[in-house]
């Protein structure tokens, strides 16, 4: 379950997403609106999961099912908890770089206290952090973390590493009603992000199904202000709040597709039927692997969506 994709991505077009912690889901934060699931392994330091030659060869498999016009633009570390938490990041990284592929991280910054994780990230092209809060109680508030970290020790780090990083950079802020959309806190998020000088920041919006329920989509006047602070501040904005599309990568075998995906990425009906007509598969897989408790179906803002089923995980 190491690859998937490649699926249209807001920021990267087409990303080849890499799973690189085992299960359970291994993070450092226990997000409110998360679409992975609840953080069942919380914790900030750093341990061994694949080897990084393993990653790669897995990779290197994936890539040779590809046909050309399903070729990935990036390869993506977009896993099930938080990438840095693996201890041979910046190995698989040099690995796969030899593919002539640029490689991204997508963090939540949490690790970057560790030079070595520093380190891990200056390899990679393109690095996005997650910047959620303008203050400690809400960090706790959206990002729950784990109690050995420091917000203000993140945000430290976030610009030491900026300093000496050579690639492209961005920030990531999910907007959700009632928990982080107050006007003091967009501003005071505006200011930190600004302190940082991203390439880009992106405001983004809960569109696939959120681990916990309370978790609502911000009213249109709540983003307008966040896009007014943010452009008051000559930060370049762009907002991810529009479905992908059902383009999605397919190898052939719609159980691993299927499987792969969901395992990091909430799979919309529409890109589902599209996956299985790709993969020349029939809809009885989905009904399969919904029996065996390997997926199940949900309702979110009126759109069917299949999830992994990690029953096993309380």
């Amino acid at each position: 379950m190491i690859t998937f994709g490649p699926v249209q991505s807001r920021r990267l077009g087409k990303s080849l997403g890499i799973n690189n912690i085992i299960p359970p889901k291994t993070c450092s934060y226990s997000c409110n609106y998360c679409q992975v699931g609840k953080t069942i392994k919380k914790n900030c330091k750093r341990e061994y999961f694949y080897k990084p030659e393993f990653i790669y060869e897995r990779v290197l498999k994936h890539l040779k099912k590809l046909n050309k016009n399903n070729y990935p633009d990036y390869l993506t570390f977009v896993s099930n908890g938080e990438p840095t938490l693996d201890e041979n990041l910046g190995e698989a990284i040099k690995l796969l770089k030899e593919t002539g592929i640029p490689v991204a991280v997508i963090s939540n910054a949490s690790l970057l206290c560790f030079d070595s994780v520093k380190e891990d990230l200056q390899l990679a092209d393109w690095v996005s952090f997650k910047i959620d809060a303008g203050d400690i109680i809400t960090w706790h508030l959206i990002n729950r973390p784990v109690a050995d970290l420091d917000f203000e020790n993140i945000l430290s780090n976030i610009k030491l590493f900026r300093d000496g990083y050579q690639g492209r950079l961005c920030t990531e802020t999910m907007i959700v009603n009632g928990i982080n959309d107050s006007a003091e806190n967009i501003s005071s998020l505006a200011e930190i992000v600004k302190s940082i000088n991203p390439e880009i920041a992106y405001l983004a919006v809960p569109i696939r199904p959120p681990v916990e329920k309370f978790v609502k989509l911000p009213d249109a006047a709540m983003l307008n202000l966040a896009w007014q602070a943010f452009n008051k501040m000559h930060i370049k904005t762009e907002f991810l709040t529009g479905f992908e599309g059902t383009d999605t990568g397919y190898t052939g075998n719609i159980y691993e597709d299927i499987l792969n995906i969901t395992a990091v990425h909430p799979l919309r009906e529409d890109a589902l039927y599209i996956l299985l007509q790709n993969d020349g598969a029939a809809y009885s897989v989905v009904d399969s692997l919904i029996n065996q408790h390997l997926i199940k179906s949900i309702i979110y803002e009126g759109n069917k969506f299949f999830i992994r089923d990690y029953h096993w995980a309380v």
